[in-house]
């Protein structure tokens, strides 16, 4: 009768098992444990044992959970345990089996193309942000990834350029060629730090280069100029151009000075007997001029 030789050990996964009695009289604590190893992604095999692959993270990360539960008194084991079999290891793997998270979440992509041109693509690159955050969520847990994981970062991927199209159309970006990736850039604005310019700092290093630069230039100083074009505002502009856009600025920022000098005069407290502007050539109003007098005292 011919042996059965047991299968190759470099084929099969390793395991952690972490098996702990954990505490009844103590529900906040046993929680706390709960919750971390579903945090680590742990395979709950029955009550008290739950399993994770064999690697450098997974010790880590349970070693400070060992040493936590040790210390409230109750017994805990950290096994280092090998398959006897390809079945045994495949029947391990589906416990961390990652792909109804994914089909879920492709789903849910898939149901916002209903909305493209109908719904803001503000609202939808919102719910897709919201879809990138739990896609590298089931990534991080995702210990044996397969072809499912790769389809939903492809769809992911192709909805969050569809919405970008929407939100930024090319027609409305002069200067930009189509192709051409915006990452880093020097991005130049100018003084001073108003909060419209603060604000598009932010919006360009959080969402549109986050490895850029911003500069802030003084008034009169030019943008950084290399070759025979320089990026301003979003298109390319000559040198003579943004010297002309200097001159409009100021003559803008004197406007918006003028403006404000007379918004400042016109709410600003009046001196006691001054008539307010535009009343010239009208008599003040005596508020007891239009008292009728008392029955009995008219003339």
């Amino acid at each position: 009768m011919a042996t059965r030789l047991p299968e190759p050990v470099s084929t099969l996964s390793r395991w952690l098992f972490c098996v702990a009695n954990l505490p009844t009289d103590d529900p906040e604590a046993r929680m706390r444990v709960l919750r971390t190893l579903e945090a680590l992604g742990a395979a709950v095999l029955r009550e008290g044992v739950y399993a994770l692959p064999d690697t450098p993270a997974n010790r880590q990360a349970l070693k400070p959970l060992i040493d936590y539960i040790a210390k409230g008194g109750t017994l805990v084991h950290l096994l280092e345990v090998g398959c006897g079999s390809q079945a045994q290891d495949q029947a391990f793997r589906r416990l961390f089996d990652r792909t109804a998270r994914y089909v879920e979440l492709i789903k849910v992509v898939d149901s916002l193309k209903i909305g493209y041109g109908i719904s803001d693509p503000g609202a939808i690159a919102r719910v897709l942000n919201k879809q990138r955050r739990e896609f590298e969520s089931i990534g991080t847990l995702d210990f044996f990834p397969n072809q499912t994981r790769e389809r939903a970062g492809k769809v992911l991927a192709e909805a969050e350029a569809a919405v970008n199209r929407m939100l930024f159309p090319p027609q409305n970006r002069p200067g930009v060629d189509p192709g051409e990736a915006l990452v880093r850039r020097l991005w130049a604005t100018r003084k001073p730090l108003w909060a419209d310019r603060l604000a598009c700092a932010w919006l360009i290093r959080r969402f549109v280069d986050p490895e850029g630069r911003v500069s802030f230039l003084e008034k009169r100083q030019l943008a950084p100029y290399r070759g025979d074009r320089l990026r301003l505002r979003g298109r390319a502009v000559s040198e003579q151009r943004h010297a002309r856009d200097l001159r409009g600025d100021a003559r803008a920022a004197g406007i918006c000075r003028q403006s404000r000098a007379r918004q400042d005069r016109r709410h600003r407290p009046l001196p006691r007997g001054a008539a307010a502007p535009g009343a010239r050539g009208r008599r003040r109003a005596d508020p007891a001029a239009g008292r009728a007098a008392p029955r009995g005292q008219r003339g």
